[in-house]
């Protein structure tokens, strides 16, 4: 079972997301644990402050890093294997393999930002990891939690239901999952592919991994080029190119 434990000033925001489908069928038969935590519970002084004016100046404020260590120092379970994880647009981009990194710790803790950023003592003492969900600028890393505690929960053994199912998932194999197709077979003159209704599986299983590899080339080519493709992969990507496929 893995727990996540999230820092966070608003961590109400989590509990509608939470308590849906299957994340919260997850939490209910006991396949992972997720823990909400408010960051000013670890404050000192009276007004609860999370954060302070930069020194040697700038605009906005930066997250303090005495509540957030003190958070830590409480909520880091020492009988697990443990990662504590920034959601902050400076981290390295979050991507399948990352998911699959996380899923093999125990406890995953994600700290939520604000404001500036956080004091660069958080960083340098306090992180393991440092994740960015892309190259955008969201009002706090609580949208970005939720993301990483999606797909990572997707991996644990029985969430999905189905884990085959997860095997053929974009990403998953490093391509872009094949088109699908449900019924009916014909509406309004758009028609399902003949070779998948026709039975011969090792017809469809070939026309999967030839639109995988077309889907792949044409949306996200950056992926083509970190595979280390068969060489009748390779074959069927040359035919998809010159248009023979």
């Amino acid at each position: 079972m893995i727990r996540f434990d999230v820092l966070s000033i608003f961590p109400e925001m989590f509990s509608s997301p939470l308590n849906y489908s299957l994340l919260k069928k997850a939490q209910d038969r006991g396949l992972l644990q997720i823990l909400l935590h408010n960051i000013r519970d670890w404050t000192k002084d009276k007004h609860k402050m999370t954060d302070d004016a930069p020194y040697g100046g700038g605009c906005g404020m930066v997250m303090k890093v005495e509540p957030i260590e003190r958070a830590l120092s409480e909520i880091r379970d020492p009988d697990r294997s443990s990662v504590v994880v920034l959601m902050t647009p400076q981290g390295e981009p979050f991507v399948q393999q990352t998911a699959m990194d996380l899923a093999n710790f125990q406890q995953v803790i994600l700290v939520c930002g604000r404001y500036e950023g956080f004091d660069e003592r958080i960083r340098l003492h306090l992180a393991d990891r440092e994740i960015s969900i892309g190259d955008y600028i969201l009002t706090g890393g609580e949208l970005s939690a939720l993301v990483v505690i999606d797909a990572v929960s997707r991996l644990i053994p029985g969430v999905l239901g189905n884990d085959v199912s997860l095997e053929a998932e974009s990403f998953s194999r490093g391509l872009l999952e094949y088109p699908q197709y449900t019924r009916p077979a014909s509406y309004k003159g758009w028609s399902v592919p003949d070779v998948l209704i026709s039975g011969n599986h090792a017809q469809i299983e070939h026309w999967k991994r030839v639109e995988a590899l077309r889907r792949t080339w044409r949306r996200r080519p950056d992926l083509i080029e970190k595979l280390n493709l068969t060489a009748a992969d390779r074959h069927i990507l040359e035919k998809i190119k010159l248009g023979d496929i």
